[in-house]
């Protein structure tokens, strides 16, 4: 069984990097097409793997950002991104026992949740009504988060070269 753990701790500019790339992929036109959260699925990965460097502060500034460039009620994104990361960081030690696949089953119903609230917040609006797109989001970032843990994992857990040490 492959270790569900981090080898080591991720250098900051890796976590930083790993924001921009999702705010970046959440800010990209996909149109109607149905596409992962990508910026929820970083969070809850690095909430589960590194709960003491990225907490639900971060979630909140980062769902302001997108409140503001998606032009969405201002706070409802930073509701949700608090939500998520509250919800991984209270359960990330028991999702470290699992492999990565029932990790994602595990974290199902917490990205639904996540679809459900912004629903929710919605539904106070005339005129907004949830797509069948909403059913579908959720299955995507859970099924995403296989990939990016065996990703991000593989990469932080592999072996350094014993020259790196020496400083050769």
């Amino acid at each position: 069984m492959r270790r569900t753990i981090l080898g080591r701790t991720p250098p900051t500019t890796m976590i930083a990097t790993s924001f921009v790339v999702a705010v970046v992929l959440e800010m990209l036109p996909w149109g109607s097409w149905p596409m992962p959260e990508f910026l929820a699925l970083v969070l809850v990965f690095w909430n589960v793997f590194q709960p003491r460097r990225v907490g639900i502060a971060l979630a909140w500034l980062l769902g302001i950002v997108m409140d503001v460039h998606s032009g969405a009620l201002l706070g409802q994104h930073a509701l949700v991104y608090s939500l998520l990361s509250y919800g991984a960081i209270a359960m990330h030690r028991r999702l470290l026992w699992y492999s990565i696949p029932a990790q994602a089953l595990q974290l199902f119903p917490l990205f639904l949740l996540a679809n459900i609230a912004v629903t929710l917040v919605n539904m106070f609006f005339p005129g907004v009504a949830p797509s069948w797109v909403f059913f579908l989001t959720p299955v995507l970032t859970a099924i995403l988060w296989i990939p990016l843990t065996n990703m991000v994992l593989g990469r932080l857990n592999r072996a350094r070269d014993s020259s790196a040490a020496i400083g050769r």
